[in-house]
């Protein structure tokens, strides 16, 4: 791309050039332990490292500054993750991916809805549709920084759904993307939304966990 040439790629986690997310800082990446808190009616929950060390750091950058070229680079980790926690689940197959979406509002603010844009990036890895459409937040809320696991749910319920009658809805394997899972309770509302609505089971896939 023309801006790589004028702006060439350097890695955000250690600054080398070349990658916006460099092999090393991905291979930095330290996998989550299993999540084993109750997050129903999420199915389960796949995890790829810990929200710290070089993974921090691109996830601020793309949530925060506007560094919308680790969508690819962090979408592609998601799709390793996916890959790998589904071997030896030869039964488990998706119909789509859902990312978690933002309120109109806030995502005015931000420009975008970077956990669309990650969504987004696996969805082509793994080659699986990609809906943005049958999951919306219909409340505005405020953020979940600083909340305690039971305000953390109250803030969320009833904050998030989906069209009436959606056929993709319908006895369908969901994979729900967000870029950090703190608590669970953000997945755990969408989740409940999108069962509620028709969905067989949702799965949830988010970047990283802080550490317990």
């Amino acid at each position: 791309m023309l801006l790589d040439l004028l702006f060439p790629p350097r890695c955000v986690g250690c600054g080398r050039g070349g990658h916006w997310f460099c092999p090393a800082c991905v291979a930095a990446t330290l996998p989550a332990p299993a999540w084993d808190a109750g997050l129903e009616p999420l199915a389960g929950l796949w995890v790829t490292g810990l929200y710290e060390g070089p993974l921090r750091v691109a996830i601020h950058a793309l949530k925060y500054e506007g560094k919308r070229q680790l969508a690819a680079p962090l979408g592609r980790l998601l799709a390793a993750t996916c890959q790998q926690r589904m071997q030896g689940r030869a039964r488990l197959r998706f119909d789509a991916v859902v990312p978690v979406p933002l309120h109109p509002k806030r995502q005015a603010e931000r420009g975008y809805n970077q956990s669309a844009l990650l969504a987004r990036g696996l969805a082509r890895e793994i080659g699986l549709p990609l809906r943005e459409d049958i999951l919306i937040r219909s409340r505005h809320t405020p953020q979940q920084v600083g909340l305690d696991n039971a305000r953390r749910r109250a803030n969320v319920a009833g904050a998030f759904a989906c069209p009436s009658h959606h056929p993709a809805l319908a006895g369908a394997a969901l994979l729900l993307v967000d870029d950090v899972c703190t608590t669970g309770a953000t997945l755990a509302a969408c989740a409940e939304t999108l069962c509620i609505a028709g969905a067989r089971e949702v799965w949830g896939l988010t970047l990283a966990r802080p550490s317990l």
